[in-house]
């Protein structure tokens, strides 16, 4: 939200805020999962910075793997 005020305070066209919302949404929806694997690991003996640790391996796999699948939708992320 502060970097789409801050885009129109320097008057940026609205497409490009536009882009910047729905990329906002895409790159959101790989992290999600984070927030069900980690507290999962944690409670299941796992320590702290090793789970975070593979959680952002994880959401950098999702991450990818959710530009590739898009891409195939004629949606580029990149």
């Amino acid at each position: 939200l502060i970097a789409m005020l801050w885009m129109q305070a320097e008057k940026q066209p609205a497409a490009k805020i536009a882009n910047h919302a729905e990329g906002t949404f895409w790159f959101v929806l790989p992290s999600l999962p984070m927030f069900l694997i980690l507290p999962w690991m944690l409670r299941h003996g796992w320590n702290f910075w090793p789970a975070l640790v593979a959680n952002c391996l994880l959401t950098t796999g999702f991450f990818w793997l959710t530009v590739v699948i898009l891409r195939r939708f004629g949606l580029n992320l990149m």
